[in-house]
């Protein structure tokens, strides 16, 4: 029997342009060289990395970046902590910088704060890229946080700056902030957040209710990932998260539902469409 499931993939869904710059970046040095070193996954997507692995990538971790000399290593778009760039002079070391002009846009504002001497707040993921990177900027004294609770019982200054992680929540960000000046805190609040990131809410909101089922496709370290699943889930429940093709298995469809495909900003829209030849194949 054949379900002849209507399948649309959406199509803001995929790479943003800051990923989509590394990996450009990564593959014209792969065809060239062979292999190339990149500081972390490229990407938040396990798929996506095996891909290029099998170019010639090889992921390394700071510990082996202090052992390496005298080759080229790519920094992904989450960017990276002053401290990385120090190692990379000191063993003469190529940075490929393929940091992301939104984070290093905010690593300058964040750098800033922190030479006027201001008390530096982080809405952020724990030990995620990115934030490491932000942190970094100051010394690592800001302090970091990814819910309001965490600091019920911090003793705080009278006077505080907000920042935050560029993929997080904007609903969010504004609970925190108001939340903030609500219990009387002298805050400046930067809104920091990528609208490449933010404007996919609203696109995914009007994309999840036009279909029976949704299936989000992203890696499970993806903090976008995430953050957009949980907008599709509350505008269509019957919304699926999923990592690779084979996990629809799990998943019951009805004969002639349609089906919508959609994904995190570190989802490659190559993956988006193996699923939607493993859902027409049903």
């Amino acid at each position: 029997m054949s379900y002849n499931l209507q399948v649309t993939i959406d199509k803001d869904s995929g790479f943003c342009f800051g990923v989509v710059y590394a990996i450009d970046m990564a593959e014209e040095i792969l065809e060239e060289d062979g292999y190339l070193y990149c500081l972390g996954d490229i990407v938040h997507n396990d798929e996506e990395v095996e891909r290029l692995k099998s170019l010639g990538l090889r992921i390394i971790n700071h510990d082996h970046l202090k052992e390496l000399h005298n080759e080229k290593v790519l920094i992904r778009a989450h960017g990276e902590a002053p401290e990385t760039y120090r190692t990379a002079l000191e063993n003469n070391i190529t940075l490929i910088d393929a940091s992301c002009p939104v984070v290093l846009k905010l690593q300058n504002r964040i750098k800033n704060s922190y030479d006027e001497k201001e008390k530096i707040l982080i809405f952020g993921k724990h030990g995620h890229a990115e934030v490491i990177g932000l942190q970094g900027q100051t010394n690592n004294e800001a302090l970091v946080f990814m819910d309001i609770t965490e600091l019920d019982n911090v003793e705080l200054p009278q006077k505080i700056t907000l920042y935050s992680q560029t993929t997080k929540s904007t609903d969010k960000f504004y609970q925190i902030k108001d939340e903030l000046i609500r219990r009387g805190y002298d805050l400046k609040a930067n809104d920091t957040i990528c609208r490449q990131v933010s404007n996919r809410y609203t696109d995914l909101e009007k994309f999840v209710q036009n279909f029976d089922k949704v299936i989000f496709v992203s890696g499970k370290k993806s903090s976008n990932g995430k953050v957009l699943f949980e907008v599709c889930k509350k505008h269509n429940p019957e919304t699926y998260f999923i990592s690779q093709e084979e996990e629809i298995a799990g998943i019951s469809f009805n004969p002639g539902e349609k089906i919508g495909i959609c994904g995190a900003t570190s989802t490659p829209m190559w993956l988006m469409k193996k699923v939607k030849a493993a859902l027409k194949a049903y």
